[in-house]
């Protein structure tokens, strides 16, 4: 079971969502999106909490706004962390978290410390977690069947992407292949002006011609 949040701090807005229990956490941390930003309470148990980030965010850019939210509510599910004042919440991309066979369910490490953040929470902020709690959903999720469809539509955004690229790059080969026959066809009536023929008068020009 998954617990859906949304926070309205950015616009437009972000899902927020974290696994019921620590074997659901399991699940989520295999089948992270490549855009899942990881929180959780450093050095204490706590919730795992993952922003599905849109297109134009990156995880090193998260507006503080809704790091502050991600922050609250990692914090308010951390049975301990939550009666603490002066927390550290740490994140990474999902992609950086790192699952081996020796772990215990819902222990998880990193490939890289260096991607590894931290905001410091003070205290608790109830008119934050009320807000996004009034939010909260609750539902099963197929993950697999998910990561599915995420890849078909990834792949279909990139058959479109591909599309558009190859029509552009045609039409700008066309455009100067008929640059170069201009040129080609306006070369056949250029003159080549002799240096050392007389330079004829207006008056001169027009007898040229009787």
């Amino acid at each position: 079971m998954v617990l859906f949040f949304t926070s309205t701090v950015v616009d437009p807005p972000v899902m927020l969502y974290m696994g019921k229990d620590k074997v659901e956490n399991e699940d989520l941390i295999k089948y992270a999106w490549p855009q899942d930003v990881w929180f959780h309470v450093d050095k204490l148990s706590s919730a795992h909490v993952y922003i599905r980030m849109p297109p134009t965010m990156t995880w090193d850019n998260i507006p503080q706004a809704l790091l502050t939210d991600c922050a609250q509510l990692v914090k308010a599910n951390s049975i301990e962390g939550n009666k603490k004042d002066n927390l550290t919440i740490i994140y990474t991309p999902g992609s950086n978290l790192k699952k081996s066979g020796d772990m215990a369910v819902g222990q998880v490490s990193f490939h890289s410390d260096k991607q590894v953040k931290r905001v410091h929470i003070p205290k608790r902020e109830n008119v934050i977690v009320n807000r996004l709690n009034k939010t909260k959903v609750e539902r099963d999720v197929d993950h697999e069947q998910e990561r599915i469809e995420r890849i078909k539509k990834e792949n279909a955004e990139k058959r479109v992407i591909a599309a558009q690229n190859k029509k552009a790059e045609a039409e700008l080969a066309k455009a100067r292949e008929a640059e170069k026959a201009s040129r080609s066809y306006d070369l056949l009536f250029e003159v080549e002006e002799d240096p050392d023929a007389p330079k004829l008068t207006g008056k001169a020009i027009e007898e040229d011609f009787m």
